[in-house]
């Protein structure tokens, strides 16, 4: 039985055993290959290496000044990023100054999505960035993934608002309050869900591994290949 997830950090908790779980390389990481839930929040000991399958997507999320971003960049040499920054990044680039985003929002996301599709389609290991929140993302995902043939998993940042805040603020990109309270409501309705249904909570995904502030720093890679089990 795995443990718990709630809308807020939580103390130290058992972490389920992994068939796949052992020492890895000269750091003596534990290399665990997740399936259903994964609550590594609290938990102490070695630094955390995640095993997926080689054609496994793996959608990361969490409030936006989570640490998303930072975490992928930590795992982006092991698989291809898809980042909607990068998308809004480019319409910028190519609109006037003084049009506000929001004007073009719906195009920039229809975009990313026809970007995401392909590389789901496409093949090999891939990382995901997300907020999470969007019951309806996630069963596009989870939809696109299974028409692709691919495996699905998810890994939550759960750091709580106070920390999100401050890491936009250290990123100089404050999302608005309104913005804001929607993810944090999204969000811990996802993992109500998780909670209460486990992996099965979150239709189309095979696992959900939950991290919080200090394990979201031991997780220090992701390996993509064949399956240990």
């Amino acid at each position: 039985m795995t443990a718990p997830i709630s809308a807020d950090p939580v103390g130290s908790l058992p972490i389920p055993r992994q068939a796949a779980d052992r020492v890895h390389g000269p750091c003596s990481s534990r290399l665990i290959s997740p399936r259903g839930v994964l609550d590594l929040r609290g938990a102490a000991g070695r630094d955390v290496w995640l095993s997926y399958p080689f054609d496994a997507a793996v959608v990361v999320c969490g409030l936006p000044g989570s640490g998303k971003s930072t975490l992928l960049r930590a795992w982006s040499g092991s698989a291809s990023v898809v980042d909607p920054r990068v998308t809004r990044a480019s319409f910028e680039a190519r609109m006037p100054a003084w049009l506000p985003y929001a004007l073009y929002r719906p195009w920039a996301r229809l975009r990313h999505m026809y970007w995401l599709r392909g590389e789901l389609r496409r093949g090999g290991p891939l990382l995901i960035h997300d907020c999470g929140s969007r019951s309806w993302m996630r069963g596009w995902l989870a939809r696109t993934a299974r028409g692709a043939g691919r495996p699905l998993h998810m890994v939550v940042l759960d750091v709580g608002p106070q920390e999100a805040l401050s890491g936009q603020r250290a990123r100089r990109r404050l999302a608005s309050r309104r913005v804001f309270a929607r993810h944090q409501r999204g969000l811990a309705r996802l993992l109500r869900q998780v909670d209460r249904g486990g992996s099965a909570g979150v239709p189309g995904f095979d696992s959900v591994v939950a991290l919080d502030r200090g394990q979201r720093e031991r997780v220090t890679a992701v390996r993509f290949g064949p399956s240990t089990t």
